[in-house]
C-alpha cells in the first residue's frame, strides 16, 4: 500500500467503535495517504506500506489530535478587573447586570478591527496548539451587531488561514442584549433572525448557531425562534443551557436535533432523557464550574446511565473561562465531576468530533479519516488527565503533515 508517511513503533489509542474501551494497541502503526489515515491498528495486521517517510515512535503513544468543541476565543479586551471584583464577593449575574460581563467584552471587541482580533486570538490558539490541539470550535457573540459579528466570524475563520489547525465557526448572536436594544429583547431577537442569520449563511461563515438560554440571557420562546431561522437556512445548532438555573433549554435543543447542550449543571431527568434520545452530545465545562465557583455539579451519573455522549471544552472566554489548556481540562473534568479517564480522552477526541457534528471526518484513528495526532512522550494515557502543568506532547500532527 502506497502512502506519504507511517509512523511505525507506536502505542495507540484509536478510539475506534470497533475496539472496546479506549481502542489501545500495544505495537501500532499509523499510515496516512493524502492528509488521510489510510491504516491504524496492530503492526501485525498491516498491509505492506510503502512510504517516503517512517517516522519510529520509539514506543511512545498516539492519540488522535485533541478537539475542543466550546470556545469563545476571538474577543477584545480582558475582564481581570471583574475576576477582582468576584474575589471580593461579586456573584456573575451581579457583574453582568452592573454593565460588566459579555457587555464589556463587547465594547471591546467592537472596537477592535478584525486583524487585531484574530492577533490577540493567536496566543490562546497557540497555547491550545502545544497541547496537540488540531480542530477548534470558534463562537462569536461578543459583536451583538450585525457587522461586529461577521467581523468575529471572519476573523475566527482567518485564524485557519495563519496556523494548521481546523476551524469550526459558530454564530453566537444570541449570546447577550445590547445595549441599543435595552428593554427590547424581542427586537434583538429578531435582528438575530432576519439579519444575522441569513447574512451568516450567505457567506458560509458559520457552521452552526448557538445561544445562551438563561435568565440573564434569552428565554426559551426567543431561543425557539433563533433555532426555527436557523433551520430554515440549514444550519445546526447547539445550546448553553441549564448553566445558572434550569429554563429546559436543553429539551428545546433536543427538539431540534442539536448536536450540543452545553454546561448543564442545572440539567434534570427529563432534560437527560431528551438529549439521550435526540442524540445530543453534553459539552461539559469544568473550567467554567470552577472560575466562578460554582458548586452544583452537572449530573454526571444520570448522563451516564442515559448513555448521553460527553464532551469537554475549555470554554474559554474572558470571563468565566480564561482556560486555554485541554490537558487541565480533562484533569479538572476527572477531579471535579468524577469523570473516567476513558470519559476525558474521548470527551476531547471522539466525544469533541461528535459534538460539533464531524465525526465522520475526525475524532478516532480510523482509516478514512483525517490523519490528525497527537504523539506523547507517556507511558500510559492516564498520564494525560492525571498530571496538572505538565505537557508531554512529542508532535503535532495536521492532515497527516508535522506541524
Amino acid at each position: 500500500m502506497r502512502c506519504d508517511r507511517v509512523w511505525t513503533k507506536a502505542r495507540l489509542a484509536t478510539f475506534a467503535a470497533d475496539r472496546p474501551g479506549m481502542g489501545l494497541v500495544e505495537d501500532g502503526v499509523v499510515a496516512a495517504l493524502d492528509g488521510r489515515i489510510v491504516y491504524a491498528g496492530p503492526a501485525g495486521d498491516a498491509p505492506a506500506l510503502e512510504a517516503y517517510d517512517v517516522v519510529d515512535c520509539q514506543g511512545r503513544w498516539i492519540t488522535p489530535g485533541l478537539i475542543d468543541p466550546h470556545t469563545h476565543l476571538v474577543f477584545g479586551g480582558d475582564r481581570a478587573h471583574e475576576f477582582e471584583l468576584r474575589l471580593s464577593g461579586a456573584s456573575y449575574e451581579e457583574i453582568a447586570k452592573a454593565g460588566g460581563g459579555i457587555v464589556s467584552t463587547m465594547r471591546a471587541t467592537r472596537a477592535a478591527t478584525e486583524a487585531e482580533l484574530v492577533a490577540t486570538a493567536l496566543p490562546r490558539l497557540d497555547a491550545l496548539l502545544a497541547e496537540g490541539l488540531t480542530t477548534i470550535e470558534i463562537k462569536s457573540g461578543y459583536g451583538l451587531s450585525l457587522d461586529d459579528e461577521l467581523k468575529s466570524l471572519r476573523a475566527a475563520r482567518a485564524l485557519a488561514q495563519v496556523r494548521k489547525v481546523s476551524v469550526t465557526a459558530t454564530l453566537l448572536g444570541a449570546h447577550a442584549l445590547p445595549p441599543e436594544f435595552a428593554g427590547d429583547p424581542d427586537g434583538y431577537i429578531d435582528l438575530v433572525r432576519h439579519e444575522m442569520i441569513p447574512a451568516i449563511s450567505a457567506e458560509g461563515l458559520a457552521d452552526a448557531v448557538d445561544a445562551f438560554c438563561e435568565g440573564i440571557g434569552f428565554t426559551p420562546a426567543q431561543t425557539r425562534r433563533v433555532f426555527e431561522a436557523a433551520r430554515a437556512h440549514g444550519l445546526p445548532v447547539k445550546l448553553h443551557a441549564e448553566q445558572l438555573s434550569n429554563l429546559h433549554g436543553a429539551a428545546l435543543a433536543a427538539e431540534f436535533g442539536a448536536l450540543s447542550a452545553d454546561h448543564l449543571e442545572h440539567l434534570d431527568e427529563a432534560g437527560i432523557s431528551a438529549i439521550a434520545k435526540a442524540g445530543t452530545v453534553a459539552t461539559l465545562l469544568p473550567g467554567a464550574f470552577y472560575f466562578v465557583r460554582e458548586t452544583k455539579l452537572p449530573p454526571i451519573e444520570g448522563l451516564r446511565a442515559a448513555g448521553v455522549p460527553l464532551a469537554l471544552a475549555t470554554d474559554c472566554n474572558p470571563g468565566t473561562s480564561p482556560l486555554t489548556s485541554l490537558l487541565l481540562t480533562m484533569n479538572m473534568a476527572a477531579t471535579l465531576f468524577r469523570m473516567t479517564v476513558e470519559e476525558c480522552l474521548a470527551g476531547v477526541t471522539r466525544e469533541a468530533a461528535r459534538a460539533i457534528g464531524r465525526l465522520e471526518t475526525i475524532g478516532t484513528l480510523e482509516a478514512g479519516k483525517a490523519c490528525d495526532l497527537a504523539v506523547w512522550d507517556i507511558e500510559r494515557p492516564a498520564e494525560l488527565v492525571y498530571r496538572m502543568g505538565l505537557n508531554p506532547l512529542h508532535a503535532r500532527v495536521w492532515k497527516g503533515e508535522i506541524a
